[in-house]
């Protein structure tokens, strides 16, 4: 088989572009210009990954965490997660009409800052997903070990983990058999829990409201002050990190020009508003300081208080449909933030090869699911979130930073379909509230954020620093 060109972006030390071939007899090829990710992804596949990635710990673990810290006023910080994701999410949407490639963030951030911020962004959006997924994971399995508990089976804690590994292994195993049989199920996954969320949202809101049933014993809205609401809103921000997964999908999305922004904004409106709803159901429904008691399981007895035994059956399935959709589609993300990062020469070149029988590339989703089982097999559910949103949250400012610096330039080639309305005020703003969530954060997870970053910039130095990206398609 004759060469092919790989895609625009790296060159070597020399400056000529490298020429790799395919390997036909074992079903495996380096993504090519000629040989892309099928776009076989529509709006409701976009807004699936996006909301099915978003509405897992949001609702079913960080209730009880997020009472204990802001009192009702948790609802705001739920808010405030959600203005930020917005003003990130309207930028993202500009630049992903702009560039409808795989890799998203990393994708935007290369084109517009050049090959170091690229660098760091890439590889830090690849650490960022995997401690995302195993938070996902680990979530995963304490809720299959409260189902059974719910149907009388009793296994103990002692299989959370061993549950989660192996769900782990089963959703890489999933994504490397094509996107489209992952997308199947995310969707029917996210339209489930959808209904079931409405449903319960829908009866406890009435009750809350004090239009059924005995009416809520009133609580000061922000009894612990402003701070713990900013602080609250940094360790509820995991939950908001979906949104930006459908841009790393982007170049599998049919009509990007219209569904991106769409799926992006859509599924941020969506979630912003079932988190600020459930939050509000469950602080009427026991007080924040029975909740914060109740801690990761506090909906699982919200629910109970509700609807009886029915309702705390709805509220564990609806964990595990969750927790099972966020990390199918993160591990569906993490592997294209891979894959984007090793078409443009930052990793080594067999990182992009796919598999010609499915069309996936099976080697980048093999890094992902690698470290992403190390990490859920240690547990750390609140140091896995937060440093997810670190390194998401530095992802998102400078996003909104290569807006800023493309609209300055104004390269041949960038003509999106999509324009931010109120530029620059909403990408500013983006910018310097995404940084400042960072400051509330735990200590220990700026530590560790900030180590992924000093990394992946020493990989720069040894590995990428003369590849040329910016202004580059």
């Amino acid at each position: 088989m004759g060469d092919t060109s790989p895609p625009t972006g790296g060159t070597n030390v020399e400056g000529e572009t490298p020429r790799i071939e395919p390997t036909v007899e074992t079903e495996e090829a380096t993504i090519t210009d000629e040989a892309e990710l099928e776009r076989t992804l529509g709006l409701a596949g976009g807004l699936a990954i996006g909301i099915g990635t978003m509405i897992g710990a949001g609702i079913f673990v960080f209730p009880g965490l997020a009472a204990g810290n802001a009192g009702p006023a948790a609802a705001a910080s739920f808010a405030i997660g959600a203005v930020v994701a917005l003003l990130v999410a309207l930028p993202a949407s500009e630049l992903a009409t702009a560039m409808p490639k795989s890799g998203g963030g990393y994708y935007f951030i290369s084109r517009g800052l050049g090959t170091l911020a690229g660098t760091v962004v890439g590889l830090s959006l690849w650490f960022g997903l995997v401690f995302a997924t195993a938070f996902y994971l680990v979530g995963f399995g304490y809720y299959a070990v409260d189902t059974l508990a719910e149907l009388g089976i009793t296994v103990g804690e002692g299989l959370v983990i061993p549950t989660a590994l192996l769900f782990g292994a089963g959703f890489t195993a999933l994504n490397v058999t094509g996107t489209e049989n992952a997308a199947k199920l995310q969707n029917g996954v996210v339209a489930l829990l959808l209904s079931i969320l409405v449903a319960f949202l829908a009866y406890g809101g009435l009750d809350a409201a004090g239009l059924i049933g005995d009416p809520a014993a009133r609580e000061q809205f922000a009894p612990f002050g402003a701070v713990p609401v900013f602080s609250t809103a940094a360790l509820v921000f995991t939950s908001y990190l979906g949104f930006a997964q459908v841009a790393t999908v982007a170049g599998e999305m049919k009509s990007p020009g219209r569904n991106l922004p769409l799926a992006m904004v859509g599924s941020v409106l969506v979630v912003g508003v079932l988190y600020v709803v459930t939050v509000f159901v469950a602080t009427s429904a026991f007080g924040s300081d029975r909740l914060a008691d109740l801690g990761e399981t506090a909906m699982v007895e919200v629910g109970r208080h509700y609807l009886g035994t029915a309702g705390a059956v709805a509220i564990v399935f609806g964990g595990l449909l969750a927790t099972m959709s966020s990390a199918n589609a993160s591990v569906l993300s993490t592997s294209r933030a891979i894959y984007a990062v090793s078409r443009d020469a930052l990793l080594p070149a067999g990182a992009s090869r796919i598999n010609l029988r499915y069309g996936t590339p099976h080697v980048a989703l093999g890094l992902a699911g690698g470290p992403i089982l190390v990490l859920t097999a240690t547990g750390r559910v609140e140091l896995l979130a937060e440093v997810a949103s670190f390194l998401h949250l530095i992802m998102y400012g400078l996003i909104c930073v290569a807006l800023i610096a493309l609209r300055r330039d104004e390269p041949d080639w960038y003509d999106p379909e999509f324009r931010v309305p109120g530029y620059p005020v909403v990408p500013v703003l983006g910018a310097i509230s995404s940084f400042a969530l960072i400051g509330f954060m735990q200590r220990a997870s700026q530590i560790v954020g900030l180590g992924v970053m000093l990394l992946t910039a020493g990989w720069y130095v040894y590995y990428a620093r003369d590849v040329d990206l910016k202004g580059k398609l």
